[in-house]
C-alpha cells in the first residue's frame, strides 16, 4: 500500500491495520537493537496535522503520528496492510483498490516501489528486503538472493527474520543450502520457538542428507505451532 490508499479506506470507513517496526523500552540480550514488528490499527487523519489517528495495543488510544513517520515505520513491512469490511462495503473496495483487488497486480505494484526505493535510497536495509521478498512472490529466487545478500550487507534487525521468512524460501530455492542453514540457526538464536526457522533449518538438513535430524525439526516446528500445514507436508513428505 501507500499513504493515499490509507486515506482512502479511512475515508470510506474502513479502518486499516498495518504492520510496522516498533522498538522495545528494555533489552533482552546484550546488544540488543530492541527492534520489533507490531501492528497498528489507523482510523482517522488530519491533512492539516499531517497525521492519522491510531488505536494502538502499546501506547493507547487515539494517538497522532504524522504521515512521515508512518511511512518510514510502514516500511520495514514491505508496506503491507489488512482491511476488514462487511460484504456490502466489497463494492467501495474494489472501487479504492481498482487493478490491485487483483493479488498479482498489487504485489507487481510492490516490486516496483521496491526497485524505485532501491534506487532512491540504497543504503536503506528495508527497501532490498521488500525488493527480495516481492522477487520471491513471483518465483525470482535467485534475483532475489542478491538482493537479501544486499540486506545483509547492510545488517537487518536482529528480530527480522521472527516475522518475515522469504529469505529462507530465496536460498532454498537457488540451492543456497549453507547461508540458508547460517540465517535459520541466526533466527533460532534470536527466537528459539520460530516454527518457520524450525521448518526451513529442518529443510536445509533435509538436503544435506541428515533425514531424521529433519524430520525431528518438523515436528518441532508443528510442536510450536499445532496444525502448522507447512510442517505437516514436510513430516509427510519426508
Amino acid at each position: 500500500g501507500d499513504i493515499n490508499i490509507l486515506k482512502e479506506f479511512v475515508a470510506a470507513g474502513i479502518p486499516v491495520m498495518i504492520e510496522e517496526s516498533f522498538i522495545f523500552e528494555e533489552i533482552y540480550w546484550p546488544n540488543d537493537d530492541k527492534w520489533a514488528g507490531h501492528y497498528l490499527l489507523i482510523n482517522g487523519y488530519d491533512d492539516q496535522r499531517q497525521s492519522f489517528l491510531n488505536q494502538d495495543s502499546y501506547y493507547g488510544q487515539d494517538q497522532w503520528v504524522s504521515y512521515d513517520v508512518t511511512q518510514t515505520q510502514w516500511q520495514s513491512f514491505n508496506y503491507v496492510y489488512i482491511i476488514v469490511f462487511l460484504p456490502d462495503q466489497e463494492a467501495t473496495v474494489k472501487s479504492i483498490l481498482g487493478e490491485q483487488w487483483y493479488r498479482d497486480v498489487n504485489r507487481q505494484y510492490a516490486l516496483e516501489k521496491a526497485q524505485q526505493e532501491t534506487e532512491d535510497d540504497p543504503e536503506n536495509v528495508f527497501t532490498w528486503f521488500n525488493l527480495g521478498s516481492n522477487l520471491v512472490y513471483f518465483g525470482e529466487y535467485r534475483d532475489a538472493t542478491i538482493a537479501f545478500d544486499k540486506a545483509r550487507e547492510l545488517g537487518w534487525p536482529q528480530r527480522m527474520l521472527r516475522y518475515q521468512f522469504s529469505p529462507f524460501i530465496a536460498y532454498f530455492q537457488s540451492l543456497r543450502n549453507e547461508d540458508l542453514l547460517t540465517l535459520a540457526d541466526y533466527a533460532l538464536e534470536r527466537t528459539p520457538n520460530s516454527e518457520e526457522a524450525m521448518l526451513w533449518k529442518g529443510w536445509g538438513l533435509y538436503r544435506d542428507g541428515m533425514k531424521q535430524e529433519a524430520l525431528d525439526l518438523f515436528l518441532q516446528a508443528l510442536e510450536a505451532h499445532p496444525g502448522y500445514e507447512d510442517a505437516n507436508y514436510a513430516i509427510n513428505y519426508v
